[in-house]
């Protein structure tokens, strides 16, 4: 993916890193590596063009690298492991699991290496910051803007990307729980799991349309999640509405030709940039806020093309 230093600038808002002095910390000293959740998905490819931009401008070394699918938690936690046993200055973390992590992050804390989590946060205190979407409140929104495009009644179902790490928590509690807090005559009839995979949650999607002759609408809560609802839809030959999470250039599409209501997206650039700052800062001793939130939009057809929300999309 081609990103240009003017598409970086505006994704991330904030300018460039040029103000912080590297001086004290040689280039060849810091060694930044970058845990994700997966590598396959276009969001995170956009995450790492984030990430290795920030090396650049900060003159550190920083790699990227995740499981080929966000199911595999325990080849997870042996690239996290991996990359420890380098003796990184600082480590960025995308858990899969939140709670499977944590005898590592305490191993990173015993050896002084901080931690900046991206993406999803854990369960745990020893990360010293998380640059993150705030995910209960974009997928909050998701779920008001399924309600006015079903009529405020009717049946909905979710397609989720994990149920352990902190991104599929939040995203599905979001969602749930303004549909019930706010919306009575609308029920939630299914919410599955397809670990992100297109494939998977496009069977999955099937199973609940045949389940479910009345549904009204579906929310993928992540990119692999939103295509496979797309696709069960489409092989199920069944109108309901979709609404997604994050780009792409197959959720863009569908979003473009009217297969797709909307969906939120991310920073997923700003949000590999802010990963590898913060870890610099955290080895300068400056202090970081618990959570460096990157920002979301909804946008459908007819915001696609808004100058902010086409900073942050991504093919």
């Amino acid at each position: 993916m081609i990103l240009k230093r003017t598409f970086l600038s505006l994704a991330l808002g904030l300018g460039l890193a040029s103000t912080l002095s590297t001086t004290a910390l040689a280039a060849d000293e810091i060694y930044i590596p970058m845990v994700s959740k997966g590598f396959q998905h276009q969001f995170w490819q956009a995450v790492k063009s984030g990430a290795e931009q920030a090396g650049k401008d900060y003159k550190v070394k920083v790699t990227f690298e995740g499981p080929e699918s966000e199911s595999m938690v325990d080849k997870q936690i042996d690239m996290f492991a991996a990359a420890l046993a380098k003796k990184p200055s600082a480590i960025g973390f995308a858990a899969l699991d939140s709670k499977a992590s944590i005898p590592l992050l305490k191993k990173a804390q015993a050896a002084k290496i901080p931690v900046i989590a991206f993406d999803s946060g854990v369960d745990s205190d020893i990360p010293v910051t998380t640059t993150t979407t705030n995910n209960v409140a974009a997928a909050a929104l998701a779920a008001d803007k399924m309600a006015e495009l079903i009529g405020k009644s009717g049946d909905v179902a979710l397609v989720v990307h994990d149920q352990t790490s902190r991104t599929g928590i939040d995203r599905t509690e979001g969602f749930v729980n303004r549909i019930k807090s706010t919306y009575p005559n609308i029920k939630i009839v299914s919410v599955q799991y397809g670990g992100g995979d297109q494939l998977k949650s496009t069977e999955i999607t099937k199973s609940i349309l045949q389940a479910n002759p009345n549904l009204k609408g579906i929310f993928g809560a992540n990119e692999g999640s939103a295509i496979g609802a797309l696709n069960g839809a489409r092989e199920m030959k069944r109108k309901v509405v979709i609404i997604g999470y994050d780009s792409g250039k197959q959720q863009k599409a569908a979003i473009l030709d009217g297969s797709m209501a909307g969906a939120i997206t991310q920073n997923p650039v700003g949000i590999g940039y802010k990963t590898v700052e913060a870890a610099v800062k955290a080895l300068k001793g400056e202090k970081l806020p618990k959570v460096i939130d990157t920002g979301f939009y909804y946008y459908d057809k007819s915001t696609i093309n808004d100058p902010k929300i086409a900073a942050v999309l991504y093919d």
